[in-house]
């Protein structure tokens, strides 16, 4: 198995704002593929000609990088290896470590001739004060683990065949993980995986979340986590989450389950979706959905196996590949009627998704069909599901859910 494949849409991303006078924001989930993207950025930058000392890197999770350095040292210390005349390229890792990391990047950025390429595992990178002081000075990409077809990718799969069972790799897909080092160490046993997601799970939640917000009563947190995770793809509130702990003798304040899912999200371990009125065309406050960032970590939350709840599982998959695709993605609520996705896409287009395990009754064509087929605006809509032969009808546009994840 390789080690690691191109991530070629953020490379891309990157090149294009390459020498822009833009900061180059990299966020995403711990160990989810930052730092191995600016590694093979930087390599890129070396095959088109650019020195090996007009770049330098640092990783802030590294102590020799960040023990005891205040931001000035490392600002002074970055300018003294700086190519006079020549393009230089800072690439800075997990720079939250670093005490009043904005005016080092602030510094750099202001410096001619310097390129500056950051990354961070918290959503509140850019809601701090950096946001503010480089106001339309920075493009944030945000990262995600692997995609369907990525792993299978990775896995070395033929997907020329056409008769892959694309139903037993996507099991294997949301019961392993879609972490990159999780699918390396996959050959040594779903053990040597399932360790790996506990010990990553552990790091998020102690390092990243409990630590940094000075969280007490743990349990009280992990019940939270544990309710999210088991009601994906479901509607949810921090009064109803309260409401629902209550009745389970939890007794955990709405203010409390609010503030502990906004952690959740900081730190990209679960993506809030907003529901969208479709017919007052407008953002609703309300019931938000959540999606966790990889099916593999069910099975350190809840320990349990996939197949039980197949069907938001696949939902959580198709959101995450939207996003994947550039698309702006909201839950869409029309006259009682709820459709999984409204979205819209890197044009600026709107389209509508529905995600469905299989059709396997008339109930269920007339269930998902009927959802809809009631938007009666002429932006594209789909029904996204594992049969085999879909069936397009209405204008609604059905399609293998396999085929549609293995489309670059």
């Amino acid at each position: 198995m390789k080690k690691y494949i191109e991530r070629r849409g953020y490379l891309d991303k990157l090149q294009l704002y390459r020498d822009e006078g833009i900061i180059k924001v990299v966020t995403g989930l711990r160990r989810s593929g930052k730092s191995t993207l600016l590694e093979l950025f930087r390599y890129r930058l070396h095959e088109s000609g650019i020195d090996p000392s007009q770049t330098q890197s640092y990783n802030f999770e590294r102590p020799e990088d960040a023990l005891n350095k205040l931001w000035s040292d490392l600002y002074f210390e970055i300018k003294s290896k700086l190519q006079v005349g020549k393009r230089n390229y800072v690439f800075l890792d997990e720079v939250q470590n670093i005490a009043e990391f904005e005016k080092l990047v602030d510094g750099l950025f202001v410096t001619p001739d310097v390129d500056v390429y950051i990354t961070g595992s918290n959503a509140n990178l850019l809601s701090s004060e950096l946001a503010t002081l480089l106001s339309g000075r920075y493009i944030e990409i945000s990262i995600l683990p692997f995609s369907f077809a990525e792993y299978l990718e990775l896995r070395g799969i033929d997907t020329t065949n056409r008769y892959l069972n694309y139903e037993a790799f996507f099991f294997d897909y949301v019961n392993e993980t879609s972490m990159p080092k999780g699918i390396e160490l996959r050959e040594k046993g779903f053990d040597v995986v399932y360790e790996y997601l506990e010990a990553l799970y552990v790091t998020i939640i102690e390092k990243d979340i409990t630590k940094r917000r000075r969280i007490n009563d743990k349990r009280a947190f992990g019940n939270i986590v544990k309710f999210a995770a088991s009601n994906i793809g479901s509607q949810l509130s921090p009064s109803s989450i309260s409401k629902s702990l209550k009745a389970d003798n939890q007794s955990i304040y709405y203010e409390t389950v609010e503030r502990y899912l906004e952690y959740l999200v900081e730190s990209f371990v679960f993506y809030r979706v907003n529901r969208f009125d479709i017919k007052g065309k407008k953002q609703l406050a309300t019931q938000e959905k959540y999606y966790i960032i990889d099916p593999g970590l069910l099975n350190i939350l809840l320990g349990r196996t996939r197949r039980a709840d197949r069907g938001h599982i696949l939902e959580n998959v198709v959101y995450l590949e939207l996003l994947r695709r550039g698309c702006k993605v909201w839950t869409g609520t029309m006259r009682n009627v709820e459709i999984d996705f409204t979205v819209k896409n890197k044009t600026g287009d709107m389209e509508y998704y529905q995600v469905a395990w299989e059709i396997s009754t008339p109930e269920t064509e007339a269930r998902e069909f009927g959802s809809l087929e009631k938007i009666k605006d002429n932006y594209p809509k789909f029904l996204l599901t594992t049969d085999s032969f879909p069936q397009s009808r209405d204008g609604i546009i059905h399609r293998n859910v396999f085929e549609w994840l293995m489309e670059r």
